[in-house]
Formats: structure tokens, sequence, C-alpha cells
């Protein structure tokens, strides 16, 4: 089973959407999925909107929900170690990455790879949005790159992309590094980030198609810096932490099939 993890807090209206988008999604997949919607703490009539919706919901669409409100951090964690799949990835409630660029995420973990993230700074990468954005884009494009250069300045990363809301790792993977991570917040990208080199497990970068349909954005200028002093406190706490290399499991190659 491949799980996919949806963190949100306060979507509005438009998480009836994202519900109809996921279920349509998951039935159309060959292979076994399931969605993991966690509610972060709403207060804006979305925990009453899921419930009518769930009634006759699909068994592999479930949702989480607690409060207070904790921070992006908390709810993909808590949505990681709830998932059942063996491969589990996370993202965006407004689906910022289509499912394409998700299945080509879960792929890629299939494939070998332990851990897989989107990036935006892939050079196969592709940028959609209307023209009346453009400007929005490239002060969103600037503020990741700065925000990458302190990231790999302070912490011992390498992607230029940290922040792509599309990841993906095996259960094993999770199981290993979510019981050492502590930061409820946005700095959760780069938190995980840092416990894979740690315990020496590779990163694959994936190149997505990203699409911008309006300026909303949940990291503005209070949530820049203190995304910044979240760098500084993971930098400080992983100074100090002792963690075990990582040991991929040993799987049984796949029968061969004898042609008739």
């Amino acid at each position: 089973m491949i799980s996919l993890v949806l963190p949100a807090y306060n979507p509005g209206a438009a998480v009836e959407q994202t519900w109809h988008a996921l279920r349509d999604f998951l039935r159309s997949r060959p292979e076994p999925w399931e969605a993991v919607i966690v509610l972060d703490g709403c207060t804006d009539g979305t925990v009453e909107r899921l419930q009518k919706l769930q009634s006759a919901a699909d068994h592999r669409l479930r949702v989480i929900s607690y409060s207070p409100n904790r921070g992006k951090g908390y709810a993909v964690r808590t949505g990681l170690q709830a998932a059942r799949g063996d491969i589990r990835l996370f993202t965006d409630i407004d689906l910022a990455y289509g499912f394409d660029d998700v299945v080509r995420v879960a792929d890629e973990v299939a494939s070998g790879a332990p851990v897989a993230v989107a990036s935006r700074t892939h050079p196969e990468s592709i940028l959609q949005l209307p023209a009346k954005l453009l400007g929005y884009a490239y002060r969103r494009k600037l503020q990741s790159v700065l925000f990458g250069r302190v990231a790999r300045t302070l912490l011992p990363l390498r992607q230029t992309d940290t922040q792509a809301g599309l990841k993906g790792m095996t259960a094993e993977v999770a199981e290993h590094v979510l019981p050492l991570l502590t930061c409820d917040g946005f700095g959760f990208d780069c938190e995980l980030l840092t416990a894979c080199v740690r315990a020496d497990i590779p990163i694959t970068e994936v190149p997505v198609r990203v699409r911008y349909d309006d300026e909303v954005s949940t990291t503005g200028s209070r949530t820049g810096f203190k995304m910044l002093r979240e760098l500084w406190t993971i930098r400080r706490a992983w100074k100090r932490k002792n963690v075990a290399a990582f040991v991929p499991p040993v799987r049984e190659p796949a029968p061969v099939r004898k042609a008739a």
C-alpha cells in the first residue's frame, strides 16, 4: 500500500474539492493507495464538512482530527505515523502538486530510493502560472533561494529546494527517523532532511510540475522569521544527537515469470 498524508489548517470550503479529487484518484489507481487528511486544530468548519463527506466515503480516505493547532510538522508526523503504507508521502492540502507528481515520487521510492523529495529547482521541473502572477512567482523564488542558502549554511543539507511540499519515504525510514523529530512548525522539512543525512539515508530529488493559481501563501514574512528561528533550533538540537545509521531491510527479489 501507498499512503498519502495531507496536513490541513483551516483550508475552508476548498477542502471539499480536494476530498473529491482524492476520492477519484484513489479509485483510479490499480495499486492500493490510502489518503490520510490530518486536521490540525481546524476552527473553520472543516471538521464538520469532512464528517458529512466521510459518511459515504471510500474506506481508503481517512481523517484524523485533534485540537488545538500544533503546526505543520506535528500534523505531518501524526499522519505518517498513522499511515499503513509501505511507501508514505505527504503533500499540501491544496494539491499544488498534481497527482502525476505524487505518483512520480511514489514510483521513485518503489524503485529503491529510501527518500524522494520534489524539487522545484530540478532542471526538468516545469512552472505553470498565469502572466499576472509572474511577479509573485519571482518573489517566491527569491524567498526560496535565500531560505535554501541559510538552511544549507546552518544544516548539513545539499538540496536546493528544502521546502517543496511533496516528499516520500519507505515505511522503514519513517519508523527510523520520525521518533527523532521534534519540530512542529514549517521547519519540519529541514529537520526531516537533516535526520536523513545524519542517518546516512540517501535523498533523491524528483522533478515536478509546479502550478500557481493565486497569491495565497502560508509563508509570509512573520512565518519566514519563525522558520529561520526553527532552523537555528534544529542546528543546536542536532549537534547533540547521536543517530544510528539506517540499515535498509533485505528484500526478497520478485519471482521471475517464465514465458508461456
